[in-house]
């Protein structure tokens, strides 16, 4: 009977073995299937078995026993190795718990005889330090008794020549004070190393202030004027370095201001500091000040290795240093000057400066002697070199004030830096000061004189001022308002006056009295025009100082400009350029039409109508000439459009009322009372007058013209040509017409009488006029 047969059991080893050979013996089973789940509960006994067998007949049962019994084989000799090898284990693990056990006895034995000797030891070699320690201690409380002896000599010697040496020495004595302060402080020892420390500290500060005195030095004007931009006409310019103090003398004084602040508590030092160097700041100046003095304004001196660099580098730019040009300046102010000293009290004023076109000999003017022009070019070159002088000063000062703060900052200490450069440049700051107030009380006078020229000194220092203001306010950030507000102060000082010069200047043109004695003979420009158009001139190089000036006191409300509202502020630094330039337009047509009435007004002198349109015509051409060669067109223009097409219709007035003193000679040419003249026709005796009374008029009449008008003046070439054609095609024509009608007419026994001229003659005669030279 064939089928599965299935048994659990629990049992042990051998028993599963024979079961398992007995059921393999039988026929009936083709094979077997045992699973076997051992569980270990004891290392020498087969745990539990369970048996899942399934028999299975087959045909070679012996085969397959066979190779089961040698599996069994292998396993009962695998199963012998393993039970060997626990045996072998075991016996060693029993040998290494027995050296174990023999080993902790042994070191608890060592532990018992060696702790005893190592704390003893411990305690030795405490003892030992204990000693070490109070001995060295005792050497170095003994020292501080030692100090003062042993310091004596160097410091009594000083610290010259041996800083490092003298501070180690200083360093000593005062860890002796702190030593007796701290644990016997009514040692006699402590006041003898209080002492020492005071006198160590004394000859420090004196040496202090002895380095920095006797190598602080002006630093030269040549080095001031390459620093503040005398260079700057070569590309390529490396910056001028202002060097105060030698390098190892800088690093001695640094040394010593740091220990005088961390352990003198002394503050004197910096008194001493700002006094010196402020001293040497302000002899800079006034150095470059007598530089100026000795040399001519123009003339520009380098050190040796600038000028070897700028004959290497092409300049390819013009110096932006502020080189004041006297020349300019020098010109208007003699004018000027003059015109306002002297023609007001009725004396002759300056040589008028003929303009291109114009003749060079305008009369009616006295000349100054050359020695009385001697004179003053002598005090103007004086004055251009004080005012050059003071540009270059202002700009120095900041460059050393720069400078200078740099040194202050690697020798005094951070929080006081600011005061101390305060006070360092209050000296040479008030004389800069005082001096620009000279300047505006110097113009203050001279306004009450009316010289206005003294305003044109002012406007290169206000300009300059300005320009330097940023730098200025930058250099003294920090320090006390006082301070910071001097040159704005002086700035608007100096606006305020500019201001008042020139509102002053326009009155005056417009009530310059008006005097027979001091109005030209021949009609030619009047002084009072070409000084005024001079000083306007000089504006021009000034726009936005002068249109500062104006915008400073006047704020537009005088010349009627509306002001933006970005432009309220009443800081005339705030105002824009253009409200500016509106406002000097303004200005300076207000001056050109005060200037216009007064003319007006001085015309009225002349008795002659042709000699005062001579006169305006040659004052409003003289006007409208300078206003086109310069810019002035221009910044007239900006407020007023048709100022160009104003003058040329004066001047043609003026023209027309010219050529009217023409017309009592060419009235004797008109066929007015002129009888009816038929050749061959006999003339009745009161005919052949009035013939001869219209020649003799003509005649007389041209004659007396061309002798008065000879010696009036029309300095423009080109209008004295054109009024000369204009006049003689009128003439010439008038009288080739009236010689035709009487060409066939008998009149007189006597023709060449009454024909004395030709009509080429008159031409002639017309072509000299305004020509003494002729």
């Amino acid at each position: 009977m064939f089928g599965d047969f299935y048994f659990d059991c629990c049992v042990s080893r051998h028993l599963v073995i024979d079961f398992v050979l007995l059921s393999l013996s039988s026929l009936y089973y083709q094979d077997i299937i045992v699973n076997v789940a051992l569980i270990w509960t004891d290392p020498y006994i087969i745990p539990f078995t369970f048996l899942s067998v399934r028999m299975i007949p087959t045909e070679d049962a012996s085969a397959r026993k066979r190779e089961i019994e040698d599996k069994l084989k292998q396993e009962q000799e695998t199963l012998s190795f393993i039970r060997e090898s626990l045996e072998k284990s075991d016996q060693l693990t029993n040998g290494m718990v027995s050296i174990l056990s023999s080993f902790e006895s042994r070191l608890m034995q060592l532990e018992n005889s060696i702790i005893p000797v190592h704390k003893q030891t411990e305690n030795l070699q405490r003892l030992q330090e204990n000693v070490d320690k109070t001995l060295s201690c005792l050497d170095h409380v003994i020292s501080y008794y030692h100090v003062a002896k042993d310091t004596d000599k160097i410091i009594r010697e000083g610290p010259a020549g041996r800083l490092n040496e003298y501070l180690v020495c200083i360093a000593k004595i005062q860890k002796a004070v702190e030593y007796f302060q701290d644990n016997n402080p009514d040692s006699p020892e402590l006041n003898t190393v209080k002492a020492r420390f005071e006198k160590g500290k004394e000859l420090l500060e004196a040496e202090f202030r002895s380095l920095l005195t006797r190598y602080s030095k002006p630093v030269p004007p040549i080095l001031i004027l390459d620093a503040i931009g005398g260079d700057e006409d070569i590309e390529v310019q490396e910056d001028v370095t202002l060097e105060h103090l030698p390098e190892a003398v800088l690093q001695d004084i640094i040394c010593i201001s740091l220990w005088l602040v961390e352990y003198g508590r002394n503050q004197d030092f910096m008194n001493v500091y700002f006094q010196v160097r402020s001293s040497q700041l302000d002899r800079s100046i006034k150095g470059l000040k007598e530089h100026f003095r000795k040399n001519s304004a123009t003339t520009a001196i380098h050190s040796p290795a600038v000028q070897a660099k700028r004959k290497e580098t092409p300049t390819k730019k013009a110096p932006k240093r502020p080189v004041y040009i006297p020349g300019t300046i020098r010109k208007a102010q003699n004018l000027l000057k003059q015109y306002s000293q002297h023609g007001l009290d009725g004396k002759k004023g300056s040589n008028l400066t003929p303009l291109e076109g114009f003749d060079h000999d305008l009369r009616g003017v006295k000349h100054l002697s050359d020695d009385k022009h001697a004179a003053v070019a002598g005090k103007d070159d004086v004055l251009d070199v004080e005012i050059d002088s003071y540009i270059h000063c202002i700009s120095a000062f900041v460059k050393l004030a720069q400078s200078e703060y740099v040194l202050l900052t690697e020798i005094i200490p951070e929080h006081h830096q600011k005061k101390t450069f305060d006070s360092l440049i209050q000296e040479a700051l008030d004389n800069l000061m005082l001096e620009g107030d000279n300047i505006v009380s110097a113009a203050r006078r001279a306004i009450m004189r009316h010289d206005y020229s003294a305003v044109l000194t002012i406007f290169p220092i206000l300009r300059h001022l300005k320009q330097t203001k940023p730098d200025f306010d930058t250099t003294l950030q920090g320090t006390a308002a006082s301070t910071k507000n001097k040159l704005p102060a002086l700035i608007t000082s100096m606006e305020t006056i500019g201001a008042k010069a020139l509102e002053e200047f326009a009155d005056s043109i417009k009530n310059d009295p008006d005097k027979e004695y001091n109005m030209p003979k021949d009609g030619t420009v009047h002084e009072l025009t070409s000084n005024a158009i001079l000083f306007l001139q000089q504006l021009l190089d000034f726009q936005e100082t002068a249109g500062a000036m104006l915008a400073s006191q006047v704020l537009g409300d005088t010349y009627n400009i509306p002001l933006d509202p970005r432009e309220s502020s009443s800081s005339a630094s705030s105002y824009s350029s253009e409200f500016s330039r509106k406002l000097l337009s303004t200005y300076i047509y207000k001056v050109l039409g005060n200037l216009q009435l007064n003319l007006s007004n001085k015309a009225k002198v002349y008795e002659d109508p042709a000699l005062r349109a001579v006169f305006l015509h040659n004052n409003y051409n003289y006007i409208l000439k300078s206003l086109e060669k310069s810019e002035l067109i221009q910044l007239v223009a900006v407020t007023h459009k048709r100022v160009e097409s104003s003058y040329r219709e004066l001047i043609e007035q003026e023209i027309q009322n010219y050529q009217r003193s023409w017309c009592k000679v060419t009235e004797h040419l008109t066929e007015r009372n002129l009888p009816a003249l038929m050749p061959g026709t006999k003339l009745k005796d009161k005919e052949r007058q009035i013939i001869k009374d219209k020649f003799k008029g003509f005649n007389d009449g041209l004659e007396e013209l061309c002798k008065i008008q000879k010696v009036w003046a029309v300095p423009d070439k080109e209008q004295r040509d054109a009024i000369r054609h204009a006049q003689k095609r009128v003439v010439s024509d008038a009288y080739k017409a009236f010689l035709q009608r009487c060409a066939n007419i008998s009149f007189t026994k006597n023709p060449e009488k009454y024909h004395r001229y030709t009509p080429e003659q008159v031409g002639d005669m017309i072509d000299k006029l305004f020509d003494t030279s002729a």
